[in-house]
This record gives C-alpha cells, structure tokens and sequence, in this order.
C-alpha cells in the first residue's frame, strides 16, 4: 500500500492506493484561508500541519499499518519562511496572494534574464516576488530568514525533519533555471538569498527522507520512506497517466488549469503561460493558469443560500445560454493571459428576471470562458490539444462538462478516480521511488468512465456570449 497526502488550499486529502492503483481508502480534513488585507491570501503553516494529521489519522488503521512509502503533492509558490529554530515567521503567503505586483516589475529590472531563465514571466503568484515584498515591507522578518519551503515541503519537514523538494513545484518559485533542473544563482540574488536558503532537489520519484519515530508511532506504521512527489497539478497528472509528450487534462480545483506536458522546456512567458518541469525525470509541461474555478462555485452557492450540488442542479435545470448574463470569474485577479491580480470578478448584463439558476449558468459559463482564453495561450506557442483528461472536484459535473467541451473545442475524458486528484499521483510517486517500478508501469490511465464531445449547436450558441466575454476585460479592468 501506498500513502498520497495533498496539502490544497481548502483542505488535505489523504489517499491510500493498491500496487495496482486502486484507490482504497480516502479522507480529508478543512484548512480555512486568512484575508487580512486586500489583495492578501495566507494560511497557518500549521494547520497544514494538523490537517495532515486529521486526514491521515481518518484512513483505516489496518490500511495505514500496510503503508510502504508515502508521497507529497500540494498547493503550488507558498511562501513559508522559517527561522533559525525552523519554525515559520509568520503566515505563509500562499499561490493566489496578489501583493507583490510591484516587486514583479522590480524583479524582472534587477534580473533582465528572469524570463529566459525561468521560462516564466514574473508575476504575483510566484514565490520570488513575495520574498521581495516581505523584504521591502517586513525587514525584520526578511533579516530572520534561513529557509524557504514551499506548503508541502513543511509538512516534509515536520513528518521526517528534512529540508526537501521536486523539480515540479520549485519550477514555480522563480528561483528554478528550468531548464537545467536547478537553482539559479542568479534569480536568489534577485531577491537577496542564496542556495543556502533554499532545500535539496530531488524529481519527484527520489526518496527524501523517512517518516519520524514519532510520527510513525502515531499513524500506526513503520518508518516509511517519503517520496519528493510534486506541485498540484504536475502530481495530478501522474494520478491520470498524462506522461506523454502532448498528453493534456483540465484540473477543476479551487483554481483551474490547463496542462499539457512537454518532452521539452517550451516557454512562452508572453501570454502568461507557465513552463515547468514535470514530476517525472526529463520532461516538463505547459500550463495556463486561472486563478479560479470550482472556487466560484462555492462563492456562488453562498451568494444564493444554496450548496453547490444545488448550484450545479439549477443551472442544470435552465440550461446553458438561458439569460444573457456574464459572469467574470477573477475574483482572486487572473493569471493566464491576463496577468492581472487587480482585476476583480462581475456580473453583468443582469436584469429584473435574473434569478438563482440564470446566475448558477453564468457562472458556469465564465469558467469555460475563461479556460477558453487560456487554451488559445497555449495554442499560439504551438501547443496542439484535441482531448484532457478532467480532474478535480469540478469533474463530478457532467453538465458543465458539456460547457466546457463546446466552449473549448476539446473532446473531455472523465477517468475513474479524476476527482481524487494530485493525492493519487502523490502515492504513484512513492510507490516508484520505494519499488523502483517502470514509471509506464505504475502511471497507467485509469479505466475510462465517459466522454464528452463539444456541441458544434452549443458551441455556436455560446459564440456571441464568449466574444461579450472578452470585451467585458477591456470594459472593466480601468475601473
């Protein structure tokens, strides 16, 4: 058995998989998000901490006593800054933080080289640049610094005592030379570290370390190696099988993303596409990146005093293209192609006969809209994508699947297991690293459950509200 622990946004999943990746047995535990200030998005490190331990300690103790190895997925660019005694600072600022968009600009001027370096334009989400702003804006705290780890790799910390992590989410600190799969000299300075700041890297099926007496003693198991694993979205695709050169999926997690991988570094830093290495030795990926998805929907449910299987059944129930509302998703700014973390979300074109169900469709119908903008990013770097596996809680939807599938031209592949997520690429990555199996052998796709194909009749349906769509970014970004 294997253990898959993914440290998200609005929670920790913990899975436990077979040796043929069946998924046995899974559990999860609630982190909640801190706004102090505008544009601010942080999180206690050590809730991720005893979230951890909540989900774990929810799995069957029969199945946790089986437990070989265990892998590590998580929320991508958190800054956690610990101190010399390792312990954080103070909050961690997480992916979706936009207070640093001026120390982006500041940081591109000092290091005219980030974006061929990092294949990256530099933008809020990243890590580099909070580092810069807590530099400018908390000195003390700067001064205090010794390490920086990103969410997953302080849960590492805490289970085995090392300072570890992949290639796939230190891609995304801007600190990485993506390119040659390791730290930048050049991109720490920019910033005023070092590689003494920084932890060891690993791909994402090396061991790191192994779970603590303590730790093992509490969960019931032995000390088991630990696997580097991944970010998100890379340990999502491992779960799905998406390992191939050109093989794509569409995450619909809190925040959304397009993800095709690559058998080569292909950046393309102009429309805020994101080139990352993979989890895998030797290759990388490609995303476009939204700053919400299913995030909305949660958003809209409270909005309307429903949950959001009842969201998703009105809107079911009206039907796309029922109202000519629109609905701008950016309620935590935009990434791809925008690079906007000012902007902020809207609706509009609503009138006397908007109810709950003509909002739950346009909600609906942003989303799409908004990874349509994104796929035509990755499609001017020369990306070809004609199918993506889905993943995600947003995978449970087959309506809105139907949206998305007209929207972007793709044909959707739901996979037994999609909405499990980065957590089951997590425990493929460990049961690599502690058996040393063929990665074609342990990353299979799971058994399809259906497709979707686009609506050709809903496409064209939908054309003018998605061309209304585009415009409406001009029309509110000044205000």
């Amino acid at each position: 058995m294997f253990l898959g622990i993914d440290v998200g946004t609005s929670g920790v999943k913990a899975v436990i998989i077979a040796p043929s990746g069946a998924v046995l047995a899974q559990a999860s535990a609630p982190l909640t998000v801190l706004r102090p200030a505008p544009l601010w998005s942080e999180q206690d490190p050590d809730d991720w901490v005893r979230a951890t331990e909540a989900a774990v300690l929810a799995l069957d103790p029969a199945l946790r006593a089986a437990v070989l190895g265990i892998g590590l997925a998580g929320q991508m660019h958190g800054a956690t800054l610990l101190g010399a005694d390792d312990r954080p600072l103070r909050p961690a600022i997480l992916w979706n933080d936009g207070r640093s968009f001026a120390e982006c600009a500041e940081l591109e001027l000092i290091e005219p080289r980030t974006r061929t370096i990092t294949g990256n334009i530099a933008m809020p989400g990243f890590t580099a640049p909070k580092l810069a702003w807590v530099r400018r804006h908390e000195p003390d705290v700067f001064a205090q610094v010794r390490s920086v780890l990103l969410p997953k790799d302080y849960v590492r910390l805490c289970l085995t005592g090392e300072k570890a992590s992949d290639m796939a989410d230190s891609a995304g600190t801007l600190w990485l030379d993506v390119a040659a799969r390791d730290w930048s000299e050049a991109m720490l300075a920019a910033t005023g570290l070092t590689r003494d700041h920084m932890p060891r890297l690993f791909e994402g099926t090396a061991i790191t370390g192994a779970l603590s007496s303590a730790t093992a003693a509490r969960w019931g198991m032995g000390r088991v190696p630990v696997a580097a694993g991944g970010g998100d979205n890379a340990a999502g695709a491992v779960g799905v099988g998406v390992i191939a050169d050109g093989d794509a999926l569409l995450s619909l997690g809190t925040s959304g993303v397009i993800f095709v991988t690559t058998a080569r570094f292909q950046p393309n830093p102009a429309r805020a596409v994101h080139a990352f290495c993979h989890a895998l030795p030797g290759l990388w990926h490609q995303m476009s990146v939204h700053l919400s998805a299913a995030s909305c929907l949660d958003w809209a449910a409270r909005l309307t005093g429903n949950d959001v299987p009842t969201l998703l059944a009105l809107a079911e129930q009206a039907g796309a293209d029922c109202g000519p509302e629109l609905f701008l998703p950016y309620l935590s700014g935009e990434r791809t192609p925008h690079n906007d973390p000012a902007v902020r979300g809207a609706f509009l074109r609503i009138d006397n006969d908007t109810d709950a169900a003509r909002l739950a469709s346009a909600v609906l119908e942003g989303i799409a809209f908004a990874h349509a903008d994104g796929l035509d990013a990755l499609r001017e770097a020369g990306t070809v994508i004609e199918a993506m596996s889905v993943i995600g809680g947003g995978a449970r939807s087959q309506h809105w699947g139907k949206i998305l599938a007209s929207v972007l031209g793709v044909q959707l592949n739901y996979l037994e297991g999609g909405e499990v997520g980065p957590a089951l690429g997590a425990a493929k990555l460990a049961q690599i690293a502690v058996t040393g199996a063929d990665t074609a052998d342990v990353c299979t796709r799971p058994a399809l459950r259906h497709s979707i194909e686009p609506d050709p009749v809903l496409a064209e349906r939908l054309a003018p509200k998605r061309a209304a769509f585009r415009a409406a970014y001009g029309a509110v970004r000044p205000l």
